[in-house]
C-alpha cells in the first residue's frame, strides 16, 4: 500500500496519507461542511474510518505478498470536537502475532489530540 494508492470508502472523507512506513502510518482529512455533523462538528464516523484505516495501511506494510488483513475490534475514545481545520492520524503496530496483530492510532486537529483508537486485526494467509 503506498500514500498515492486509491483506498475507496475512505477517497470519500478525503483521507490521504502522507507516509506510510514500517509498521506506520500517517493520514489526513481536510475538514469540510460535507463531513460535519447537524451539530457543527466533524461526524464521528470520519474519525473512525481514519483510525480503521491507518490502522489497516500500517499493518499492510509489515504483510507479506500473500497475506491480507481485516478488522476484528476497534474502540475509538473521542476527546474533542473538531469544526475545522486538518485532521491527522498516527498509527503506530504494536503488536504482530503470527495471526493477529494490536495497533494504536492518535488523531490531533491542528496539534490538539481529539481521539485516540486502539485495535485489533486478522492476519489472513493466502
Amino acid at each position: 500500500m503506498s500514500p498515492e494508492m486509491p483506498q475507496g470508502f475512505s477517497d470519500l472523507v478525503g483521507l490521504e496519507f502522507t507516509d506510510i512506513g514500517p509498521g506506520y502510518s500517517r493520514g489526513t482529512v481536510d475538514v469540510t461542511d460535507e463531513l460535519k455533523n447537524p451539530t457543527g462538528v466533524v461526524h464521528g464516523a470520519v474519525l473512525y474510518t481514519m483510525a480503521d484505516t491507518g490502522m489497516a495501511a500500517a499493518l499492510q506494510s509489515e504483510l507479506a505478498e500473500d497475506e491480507r488483513c481485516a478488522t476484528i475490534e476497534l474502540k475509538i475514545n473521542y476527546l474533542r470536537a473538531v469544526r475545522d481545520g486538518t485532521v491527522t492520524c498516527e498509527t503506530e503496530l504494536l503488536h504482530r502475532g503470527r495471526s493477529t496483530a494490536y495497533l494504536e492510532a492518535t488523531l490531533e486537529n491542528d496539534g490538539e489530540t481529539v481521539a485516540r483508537a486502539t485495535g485489533s486485526f486478522s492476519i489472513l494467509g493466502a
